[in-house]
């Protein structure tokens, strides 16, 4: 599956945490940490946990379970890299709805 801009695809995930008897994803980005559950990942569909604006409060929630996240995010950044290389290419245009946008 190639990697979308607003999903969370499986090359993103850091490792799996139990959040208060909730399994958790914890998962990395462009942006840093994030949260998500486990049903969201791999699927071709945004995940709202990564662009819901709760980053402060999932660094926080990391941090109270004894995560070093400055350290984490440091480590993990060739995942970023990687997916910045690998990302969707740019966006193929139908020449047919391409001219009746006037594009």
């Amino acid at each position: 599956m190639e990697p979308n801009r607003f999903g969370t695809s499986r090359e993103m995930v850091i490792d799996e945490i139990n959040v208060n008897g909730v399994m958790q994803v914890m998962a990395i980005d462009e942006k840093g940490l994030y949260l998500t559950t486990p049903d969201r990942v791999g699927r071709n569909m945004a995940d709202v946990n990564r662009y819901g604006g709760q980053r402060k409060q999932y660094l926080d929630t990391l941090e109270s379970l004894g995560y070093d996240t400055e350290k984490i995010r440091n480590e993990n950044r060739h995942i970023v890299a990687a997916l910045a290389e690998n990302g969707p290419t740019e966006r193929k245009l139908n020449p047919i709805k391409a001219s009746k946008r006037g594009e």
